[in-house]
């Protein structure tokens, strides 16, 4: 018999339910912030990095740049002369406010609240009558309201302080009415004022057709109609999405109209291309606006954008954009690694388009991406300490970052070196928020479930839930859950107890303590990755499990990881055990891509591994090695170590060609009888490099010829 124990959830519980980042009109709901409970592990101590340091050192950092005083400029009425920031500056003032609403979402800390609200009062004050909202135009000695859409980023930043407010929305409740939340408020009239300006009836700068250079506003436009249950925001940012594409927007010197997504409509598009935070954050919003209009052909579009983009122009780390010029996407398999660029951002942004097109489908293959994008680019880009960050996260590092000031900006996004701000610091604060609200990312309920064959169907009829855990972290999981989407009727919850030290060790071992009146089922997700994973059952029995998502119920598993032969729910007490393989692999890059064929990359579960200089014996440099791929490579520590062996670097002399005198190949060959004795090497987690100093670093490594081994 199922052993119920139902608690009710008070409002305050009922209220972090709803406190996550995307919230779409549909079956799916990601968690809130306030329904997993990290402990310790790989997330919970980045989580904890971010909330202690790297919060407070954002807003020392903008307040020292005068950022933040840019507000009360324009509130005091003194903005004549030089402007401190670039134009697109107010956007990482709302993303730190972002975060940190969902810092007090998660941990309801007093303090984080009263500094937030004194950010917001300062931006408050700087608010047009009219709802408009900037500190770069629009006042005395600036340019004119959206008299630069292509590069102005006016509609960019207002989309960012709408995603601030929708965090405050769903952390506070205050949505509407006398005691509305300031920061709401601000962006309710914001929100207005867009729509008056650039509706089918719009009187702003460009009329009809005025979209943003930077994509952004479409989100922010989409989550705020949402929290609101305003749908002239919804229509809004319908029609920016449908407006981009026609070559409106002002050209920009040696960058063609793809760099602003401005060359082909959303829904014609086959593959991103363009600058790739613009390209993302463009299909993120596009994919919110089709499942809230229900627009089959947008989203379809976006899926299939997706899908060309992360087979051909996607990293083995999950990053995208390859081309620095742009901060770009380039072209099918152009994948350097020493020029990859692979910006922080980009990656966020990857997480925010992977995770909707989740929802909005529940395809595991998008979980898998988001857990790739997660591991090796958003934790790679904070230093331990949480002040100092990458911007760009190459695959290769030729020449050891110059040391930083860890007091001074950093002008440069390259370098082998976290840096602890940037002239432009848009990576920083968007890390800020995504750590903050990393939770909201870790699983989804289904309610009513769809896309489950008649045995789960059974297993789950007359109201059931099912719960997928999409990321594994420890930690409880208390899933609130109520018979109406107002949280009005509430029904108790499902609490897991979930053990683990992924992604070092494989086990995660879920306990079942409370479940509530009605059946509830749980999936887990077996990688793309994990061939040879096994699951035990609640009755013991252990069955081998395919990736994808696998169904676990009192009677059984299923051997093909999808949701056949599921015939129970969960019952209080039930214990669930993943086993995935997390042993080192060789990973061989598709031979399209020309500057990494004859090399190999070693992952460990979820992590891309490096060789580091640092980890070098003496004498030896980077170049000259070179992987024995017939020896396994096999776990040490959190990386792995592989057997190589070394090559000379036959140096030519001045003024020789870069392929020697000869032509190609006859001057820098290792002669065939060059062997030298194999040696055992360590690679380090790629999230961990130049932790250690000043390093060369390379994720694909070439592989020896068999006369180079001996």
């Amino acid at each position: 018999m199922t052993q119920h124990h139902s608690t009710r959830t008070t409002a305050s519980q009922r209220q972090a339910a709803r406190a996550r980042p995307v919230v779409p009109r549909g079956p799916r709901r990601g968690l809130g912030v306030g329904e997993l409970r990290l402990d310790g592990g790989f997330w919970g101590a980045l989580q904890e990095t971010n909330a202690r340091a790297t919060l407070q050192h954002c807003l020392d950092w903008m307040e020292q740049l005068g950022w933040i005083g840019n507000f009360d400029r324009v509130a005091e009425g003194t903005t004549g002369g030089g402007r401190p920031g670039w134009q697109f500056s107010d956007s990482e003032v709302y993303k730190l406010l972002e975060a940190l609403a969902w810092e007090h979402g998660r941990t309801g800390d007093p303090a984080v609240d009263a500094l937030l609200r004194k950010v917001v009062d300062r931006v408050a004050a700087a608010q047009d009558e009219d709802g408009y909202l900037n500190t770069c135009f629009g006042h005395a000695g600036q340019a004119g309201r959206y008299s630069d859409l292509s590069t102005g980023h006016e509609l960019y930043c207002t989309g960012h302080l709408l995603q601030a407010a929708v965090a405050r929305v769903r952390t506070t409740g205050t949505p509407g009415g006398t005691d509305e939340d300031l920061l709401v408020e601000v962006a309710r009239r914001a929100a207005d004022h867009v729509c008056r300006e650039f509706g089918a009836d719009g009187r702003g700068g460009d009329g009809r057709d005025g979209i943003c250079g930077h994509p952004e506003i479409e989100l922010g436009l989409a989550e705020l109609g949402r929290a609101l249950d305003e749908p002239r925001y919804t229509e809004q940012a319908r029609l920016f999405v449908e407006r981009r594409g026609h070559g409106t927007l002002a050209p920009i010197a040696l960058l063609s109209p793809a760099y602003f997504q401005d060359d082909v409509p959303v829904r014609d598009a086959d593959v991103w291309r363009g600058h790739a935070v613009r390209a993302l954050y463009l299909a993120a919003g596009a994919v919110d606006v089709a499942v809230d209009t229900q627009d089959a052909g947008l989203r379809a579009a976006v899926e299939r954008q997706w899908a060309r983009s992360v087979e051909r122009r996607t990293y083995l780390t999950g990053g995208m954009g390859s081309r620095h010029q742009d901060e770009g996407f380039g072209d099918d398999w152009e994948l350097p690694p020493d020029r990859a660029y692979c910006e922080t951002c980009a990656g966020v942004a990857s997480v925010m388009v992977s995770w909707r097109l989740l929802l909005a489908t529940g395809d595991v293959r998008y979980a898998d991406l988001i857990e790739r994008t997660l591991y090796n680019v958003v934790a790679t880009s904070p230093r331990t300490d949480g002040r100092a960050f990458f911007y760009a996260n190459p695959l290769q590092q030729r020449e050891p970052g110059a040391d930083v000031r860890p007091d001074a900006v950093n002008p440069r996004a390259e370098g082998g070196v976290r840096a602890p701000w940037f002239d432009v610091s848009c990576c920083p604060t968007n890390v800020a928020r995504t750590l903050a609200s990393w939770q909201a990312y870790a699983a989804f309920v289904e309610e009513p479930p769809e896309g489950l064959s008649d045995g789960a169907r059974e297993a789950v009829s007359d109201g059931g839930v099912v719960v997928s855990l999409a990321q594994y972290a420890a930690g409880e999981l208390r899933v609130a859950l109520d018979r109406s989407s107002a949280g009005s009727a509430p029904d108790g919850e499902l609490v897991l107890r979930v053990t683990t030290e992924y992604p070092h060790d494989g086990r995660i071992r879920v306990e079942v303590t409370a479940v509530p009146e009605r059946p509830v089922t749980l999936r887990l997700r077996v990688p793309h990755w994990a061939d040879g994973a096994t699951l035990t059952g609640p009755d013991g029995s252990t069955t081998a499990v395919r990736p994808g998502w696998v169904t676990a119920g009192a009677a059984g598993t299923d051997a093909a990881g999808t949701d056949a032969g599921v015939s129970a729910a969960l019952a209080v007490g039930d214990v669930v055990t993943l086993d995935l393989p997390v042993d080192p692999r060789l990973t061989w890059p598709d031979p399209r891509v020309d500057a990494v064929r004859g090399t190999a990359a070693v992952e460990r579960g979820p992590l891309v591994l490096a060789l580091e200089s640092v980890d070098l014996p003496d004498g030896v440099q980077l170049d000259q090695v070179r992987l024995d791929a017939g020896v396994a490579p096999r776990a040490q520590g959190d990386g792995a170590v592989v057997r190589a062996v070394t090559v000379p670097l036959l140096e030519g002399g001045a003024g020789t060609p870069p392929f020697g005198s000869g032509g190609p190949g006859s001057a820098f060959a290792p002669t065939p009888d060059a062997g030298a004795p194999a040696f055992d090497l360590t690679l380090v987690p790629y999230h961990r490099w130049a932790e250690r100093g000043p390093s060369t670093m390379r994720v694909f490594v070439p592989t020896a010829r068999h006369e180079e081994t001996r």
